[in-house]
């Protein structure tokens, strides 16, 4: 059964020049103790869907239609005071940007304990800040250090934090929004294995966002690889990366070096992304398609299940369709 299930979820921007169309007909499902990378270039939607599903959007963020099912409960029809109980009880994120989305005047400790007290009333101060400390043990920080200010930790024990934060109240699912941004290597591979460990430790549902293939084929079972507001394709991990069918994750893929394959030189997917203020008709893909036909430039190609559980949208299918 399916912790989250995302249908036709389309979010626009309002702006003075028109709606920016940032993410349209976007679908997909999380299963318990599964992990789902979305996938894609800057600009693509990535944390739009992630911030619709926390309803966390900006201002001028308008979610226009779609559902956003948790647990059979579709969180759209919630007013804003039942979704501040889902929010971190049953679904938390850790946002990009550590630094961001710590406050930097509160001890690091007191921002867990806020997390466990707005959903727990009955614990006692003295019980949530051992929790906190114990949360901070879980992800790698010594619990002594549960008195620290944000400035005084490094890039990756404020992203820790954030993590040990996001684990507070025990949620189904937590979102991962580009968890290793602005860490160096060595770091982001502890700050991933973190994850990794701690999702079958805990059977945490987990969605991970990033620009970066590598993160997502160590991290994730399944993969949504968007383009411009788009889902292009959709499916395994194994099966998306080893036949990709879209020719945009295809370019995606050889833009992205094989340490066991034979040296060659690498390629680049040509162009820049479209202005979602106006994107391209039929295909948003089809001015740097390398494939394009007619029909491209004219009709959006419909998401459709080529392969068991391996879906696509691109009219090089016809014959599926």
């Amino acid at each position: 059964m399916s912790v989250l299930e995302v249908k036709d979820l389309t979010v626009n921007y309002e702006t003075k020049r028109g709606p920016v169309r940032a993410a349209e007909g976007i679908s997909f499902s999380v299963k318990k103790g599964q992990s789902l990378g979305l996938a894609g270039e800057s600009g693509c939607g990535k944390t739009t869907v992630a911030l619709s599903l926390m309803r966390l959007l900006p201002k001028a963020g308008r979610i226009l239609k779609g559902q956003i099912n948790l647990d059979g409960r579709n969180l759209l029809n919630l007013t804003d005071r039942e979704m501040r109980q889902v929010r971190w009880r049953d679904m938390s994120i850790v946002f990009q940007g550590a630094m961001n989305a710590l406050d930097p005047v509160y001890k690091i400790g007191d921002q867990i304990i806020e997390a466990i007290r707005t959903h727990d009333k009955e614990v006692s101060k003295e019980e949530c800040r051992e929790r906190a400390a114990k949360l901070l043990e879980l992800v790698g920080i010594d619990p002594e250090r549960v008195d620290g200010y944000p400035h005084e930790f490094s890039g990756g024990m404020r992203q820790r934090a954030l993590i040990a934060m996001a684990l507070a109240c025990n949620p189904k699912l937590v979102i991962a929004d580009e968890p290793g941004t602005a860490l160096d290597v060595i770091v982001q591979a502890q700050v991933l294995r973190l994850m990794r460990d701690l999702k079958e430790k805990l059977d945490l549902s987990m969605i991970l966002i990033s620009h970066d293939l590598s993160i997502i084929a160590e991290t994730c079972e399944r993969v949504v690889i968007m383009y411009a507001g788009n889902i292009a394709e959709y499916g395994s991990t194994p099966s998306v990366f080893h036949e990709p069918l879209h020719p945009y994750t295809q370019g995606l893929l050889q833009a992205f070096p094989d340490i066991r394959g034979e040296r060659k030189r690498l390629s680049s997917v040509p162009g820049q992304p479209p202005d979602l203020l106006n994107p391209p008709v039929g295909c948003r893909f089809n001015p740097r398609c390398p494939y394009v036909m007619d029909v491209c430039k004219k009709v959006q190609p419909p998401l459709i299940e080529l392969r068991p559980d391996h879906y696509v949208a691109c009219h090089l299918y016809p014959d599926k369709m």
